[in-house]
């Protein structure tokens, strides 16, 4: 046990490293607060404080840094991020016009991005196909198939 105390040290800039190396691929932060828990381990371990209690202060104090300081931070990283949608995200709500006849089997659509895509009717609507030229609006993508509904529209009164 004796070996164990003299060396503990090196387990703490061990842990420290993994952590922080995980950390860097990861960037959730908990790795991070898991990192600094190691750190108040290794200063313990400088004091002379037995090992079981160095592992007891690094698991309290990285606890308290993943409850108290992790939220926190996070909230302030995410705040600049970019409110654009983009993706699959940014094609829901998308509307588009059919070019091949569109059924719940499937049919093309174009959608007003410019993009042609495989789609589908919704299981949601009552409508059995949509013909060329009518519009549809996207619901949901479904690998490569987007999933549409007709856009109802509104008579003149």
């Amino acid at each position: 046990m004796d070996v164990l105390t003299q060396y503990a040290w090196i387990v703490w800039l061990v842990l420290i490293l993994a952590f922080a190396t995980i950390e860097v691929f990861t960037l959730e932060m908990t790795f991070l607060m898991l990192a600094l828990g190691s750190v108040a381990g290794l200063l313990s371990g400088l004091f002379g404080i037995p090992w079981w209690a160095q592992f007891i202060i690094a698991a309290v104090v990285a606890v308290l840094l993943i409850l108290l300081l992790r939220p926190p931070l996070l909230r302030v990283l995410r705040r600049g991020g970019d409110p654009t949608r983009s993706n699959i995200d940014a094609l829901i709500g998308a509307e588009g016009r059919v070019v091949r006849t569109l059924s719940s089997v499937g049919g093309q659509v174009k959608l007003q991005n410019g993009d042609v895509w495989t789609a589908r009717l919704s299981p949601i609507t009552e409508q059995a196909d949509v013909a060329v030229g009518e519009q549809v609006l996207v619901t949901g993508i479904d690998g490569a198939t987007a999933v549409v509904v007709p856009v109802e529209r509104s008579t003149p009164q």
